[in-house]
């Protein structure tokens, strides 16, 4: 319970931080005031003031759980605090205000391809492409037969395979027709014939050789580029499964803190590189999640700057506020239904 919470928080802390940081660093850079940048929330542990033409408070606060960028000319000056002339962020053109809104997004999603990057250059990923084994599992037939790491399987009864998906299902259909399986294995510059029995795994129907794939690690060059298809790739599976969700399509797990909370510590469990990997997955998933049209969201008030910009008129900022204030309540609402249902599952569910 304890690793749980933990690692929740450094989730939470991270992907917040960095989408904070994304509205602060554009915010600046377009030179609009920025009243505080807090990591945390709750009561003020430590402030220290900026000097200068701009001053700015720096916080760290009591519950080290996410983080906020507060802007001027965004209805939530404190005492004292003053909007400095044309640097209030409702004073802003809309472009910047779509670029200030939009960043936030756009760091958790950098952040999401910088560690899939480290990760595969670090530790490297499984190689699918090839069938070179990376591990043999004791107490498996492969092992029984004398299948060694760094075999590649290069036919199964026959059958030529070149990549580990092609290889798998190979396996699966001669498994299934029972007897033993005779596999070509390429060892150095020998080949060799080996003959073994393999069962049929009753709970997730696959064939039970016990073999894994091998690592393959990338260098910095590669792995940024192969970082980039693969935060691709997950970025259109995660809209199309909240799509499916929100349109109720297909039925889709969703997650809320609790069930954050229960992965978060099964990763940190499974090791350094397991985490780092589930840091870009949140990381990801909260940057995507911000640019959906929903009120209160980053991607609400994308959509009514992108209004504004076409048709060359704006809501009244209190019609719009309201509209926000509507939105977060709702979005609280679903929140607590989703953490009820985590709470079910982790409790009363196997």
């Amino acid at each position: 319970m304890l690793i749980s919470f933990v690692s929740f928080v450094i989730v939470i802390a991270v992907c917040v931080v960095v989408h904070e940081f994304g509205h602060f660093i554009t915010a600046r850079c377009l030179g609009v005031q920025v009243h505080e940048f807090a990591f945390g929330m709750g009561p003020a542990l430590w402030q220290r003031k900026s000097t200068g033409p701009e001053p700015m408070l720096w916080s760290v606060r009591a519950f080290p759980v996410g983080g906020s960028c507060r802007l001027a000319g965004m209805g939530e000056e404190e005492r004292e605090e003053a909007v400095l002339p044309g640097k209030g962020f409702n004073e802003q053109p809309g472009w910047k205000r779509f670029l200030i809104l939009l960043n936030g997004s756009l760091f958790n999603v950098l952040l999401a391809l910088l560690l899939t990057a480290v990760f595969l250059w670090g530790h490297g990923a499984l190689d699918m492409e090839h069938t070179r084994i990376g591990e043999v599992m004791p107490g498996f037939p492969a092992e029984a037969a004398g299948i060694q790491v760094g075999d590649s399987i290069t036919a199964v009864n026959g059958r030529s395979v070149q990549e580990w998906r092609e290889m798998s299902e190979a396996l699966r259909e001669e498994a299934e027709r029972g007897g033993d399986v005779r596999v070509e294995v390429r060892r150095g510059e020998e080949v060799l014939t080996i003959s073994t029995p393999i069962p049929m795994s009753e709970e997730h129907g696959r064939p039970m050789l016990g073999i894994t794939p091998a690592l393959v690690r990338y260098s910095p060059k590669d792995a940024v580029l192969n970082a980039g298809q693969y935060t691709w790739r997950m970025t259109t599976l995660m809209l199309r499964g909240i799509t499916d969700w929100i349109l109720r399509r297909q039925e889709v797990d969703v997650t809320g803190p609790v069930g954050i909370a229960s992965m978060s510590g099964q990763a940190m469990r499974a090791g350094w590189w397991a985490f780092v990997t589930f840091v870009a997955l949140i990381s990801l998933n909260l940057g995507l999640l911000n640019l959906f049209p929903i009120p209160a969201l980053d991607g609400g008030r994308i959509l009514f700057v992108l209004l504004e910009m076409v048709f060359r008129r704006r809501l009244p900022e209190r019609v719009e506020n309201w509209i926000h204030t509507a939105g977060f309540v709702l979005l609280i609402l679903l929140m607590l239904a989703i953490t009820c249902q985590d709470v079910y599952h982790l409790f009363w569910t196997k």
